[in-house]
């Protein structure tokens, strides 16, 4: 069993690199989304001309969500990766990082279904994706900050 444990060990920068792409590959599906729903909403709509300020806005609290939240959410998974003692692949995010992800693209996912042909719905979803996207996006500066991609 230890032996098939050996095959699963990693180093320290790999689990940073992953946790990286996750966190990148994350805000991308999120601003994809995000401007997929505006732009749903926009010709549902055209008239009202809301998609475009709600863009803004979304950028304006992912900002300041990267600031206050997620810079600190970043620096500390990367500080628990560095206590590991023997890293393994799957280690990248604590478990509990891991239950609450697939919990948020669950509902995620339910929201932006509920939200078709609702204009109200398709803006305020497309708000929350495009305001934790670019807050993804925005905090990334961490791994860049840490040294993440230079081995």
């Amino acid at each position: 069993m230890k032996d098939k444990l050996q095959q699963f060990a990693v180093s320290h920068h790999s689990l940073k690199i992953l946790a990286a792409l996750l966190w990148y590959i994350g805000s991308i599906i999120l601003l994809l989304n995000g401007a997929s729903l505006l732009i749903e909403a926009d010709v549902l709509k055209p008239e009202e001309g809301w998609p475009w300020q709600v863009a803004v806005l979304g950028m304006l609290l992912g900002s300041l969500k990267a600031r206050f939240i997620f810079n600190k959410s970043c620096q500390k998974n990367l500080d628990r990766i560095a206590t590991i003692v023997q890293p393994r692949i799957w280690q990248f995010f604590s478990p509990e990082f891991f239950v609450a992800l697939t919990f948020m693209i669950l509902v995620g996912t339910m929201f932006s279904k509920l939200a078709q042909n609702n204009y109200a719905m398709l803006i305020s979803v497309a708000l929350l994706d495009i305001s934790i996207g670019i807050a993804l996006l925005g905090s990334s500066y961490i791994f860049w900050k840490q040294k993440v991609f230079i081995k």
